[in-house]
């Protein structure tokens, strides 16, 4: 499927299942990037065998991920102007969604033009700023607003949840990425979906450029949209990577939980393809109205087996069945369900 999309069902639908049948169809006839946020550490099985990259991401995992990454190609107007944005949605996350004192704004603009002067005059070679050299950077301001916002960022450059504020140290670069955030933890969660999606537009940029295809799995995307600033930058990737040669695919079983955010629902009703796997009623209920699903169409996504239910493609809904055989090394590798598992 060649579009953004959905994959929805309850938990056994088949929603893992069905991503991964597409991730291996793509890796197999495709020279595509496929990236995959995974937050319940189900798909680091099948991205192994295929000679995929899996980054564990943690407060105290060895793995980092640099906040401050950026290509020359990164954005669309000026990579810096873009990413001191970036940088105010991060900083106003760290400070618990306060809004900004006066002037702390202008003073994030002036740092992140300053940090990234001599990344720029090298033509974005070499070594890029982090997030600890931008706190530097505030403690030279002489505003007080600076010094109280470097505060704000001690314990994510200095302190204990620093994971963002390294260099990069794991090869972002392989065709198949898998970012694993099951033990990220509530408190560096918000941060991390930021830094992620942010390094996942960077890739998406640079494949650009070389004129190759992006596709990006979000597993539980309801995740993002608990936090306003990882949902606002989740929508503008999502409506921007179209024309950029990418595509995204959202899959969760919390549906009624997605649909709460109008931000989710525009991108829902927005899709050009979405999945329906077996559905709850409250969340039939609420597809039917979004997507003008018909009581007869319902039937296909009402106590169906797992791989069965409904495509939405434009306009059109087309009942599907997906009939994998089960007797396949593939199979096992993409199998979550534990009844079979035990038995494998």
């Amino acid at each position: 499927m060649i579009g953004n999309s959905f994959i929805l069902g309850v938990s056994g639908s088949g929603k893992s299942f069905a991503a991964k049948c597409e991730i291996t169809s793509y890796m197999l006839s495709t020279d595509a990037d496929i990236i995959i946020i995974d937050p319940e550490r189900e798909y680091a099985p099948l991205v192994n065998a295929m000679g995929g990259e899996v980054i564990e991401i943690s407060a105290s995992s060895p793995n980092h991920i640099n906040a401050m990454d950026m290509t020359k190609d990164y954005g669309e107007i000026n990579p810096v102007i873009e990413k001191s944005q970036f940088l105010q949605s991060l900083c106003e996350q760290i400070i618990a969604g306060h809004k900004f004192t006066k002037g702390q704004q202008s003073i994030i603009d002036r740092c992140t033009e300053s940090v990234y002067r001599y990344y720029q005059q090298g033509n974005y070679q070499g070594v890029p700023p982090t997030l600890q050299d931008f706190r530097d950077e505030l403690l030279k301001q002489p505003e007080p607003e600076a010094h109280s916002l470097a505060l704000e960022l001690e314990l994510f450059t200095k302190g204990s949840l620093n994971t963002f504020a390294k260099q990069t140290n794991v090869d972002t670069n392989n065709r198949l990425l898998c970012y694993d955030i099951l033990e990220l933890g509530e408190q560096l969660r918000p941060i991390g979906m930021l830094v992620i999606l942010d390094s996942i537009l960077n890739r998406i940029t640079a494949n650009r450029q070389k004129g190759k295809q992006t596709f990006v799995y979000i597993d539980e995307i309801y995740l993002l949209f608990m936090h306003e600033y990882s949902a606002q930058f989740l929508f503008k990737l999502w409506k921007r990577v179209r024309k950029y040669g990418a595509f995204c695919t959202g899959i969760t079983q919390d549906v009624e939980d997605l649909l709460q955010s109008h931000i989710a629902r525009t991108m829902l009703s927005n899709s050009e393809f979405v999945v329906m796997l077996n559905q709850a009623a409250t969340n039939r209920d609420e597809l039917s109205k979004l997507l003008n699903i018909s009581d007869t169409q319902l039937s296909y996504i009402t106590d169906v087996d797992a791989g069965h239910g409904l495509l939405k493609v434009g306009s059109s809904l087309v009942p599907f069945e997906n009939d994998f055989p089960k007797d396949t090394e593939l199979y096992r590798l993409m199998n979550t369900k534990l009844s079979e598992m035990g038995r494998q």
